[in-house]
């Protein structure tokens, strides 16, 4: 048999404005999650980055596919820029203070590496 426990009107009160307040801030995140969707995005200027002060370059064709990520492990976000010839990617070290050192090939055991596909 399971023991009941009448519900008090403390706590009724304190479940009352618990649950007032999960609805509010639900109710706002709705709100403002409708507002970032509805409204028009806005973006920044576009900038040339630049790695040893020269700036950022991809071989021809010129199609390339950026990313960030920690390649060395130092806690720094590196830029990755895949270049659509010969599938290699470059690697620009990011030095803080947003500068980048000039890019290497990313290599695998001391060869360039490549990523296969159809080109």
């Amino acid at each position: 048999m399971v023991a009941r426990r009448a519900l008090s009107a403390s706590n009724f009160n304190h479940f009352r404005k618990g649950r007032a307040m999960r609805m509010l801030s639900l109710s706002t995140l709705l709100v403002s999650c409708g507002l970032a969707v509805g409204s028009a995005a806005e973006f920044e200027p576009p900038v040339r980055l630049q790695a040893d002060g020269l700036p950022i370059r991809v071989e021809s064709p010129g199609y390339a596919a950026p990313c960030w990520a920690d390649v060395d492990g130092d806690g720094k976000k590196d830029l990755l820029v895949g270049q659509f010839s010969g599938g290699k990617i470059r690697v620009y070290k990011n030095l803080g203070d947003g500068k980048l050192a000039g890019g290497n090939w990313l290599k695998a055991e001391g060869t360039v590496a490549e990523v296969p596909g159809v080109w």
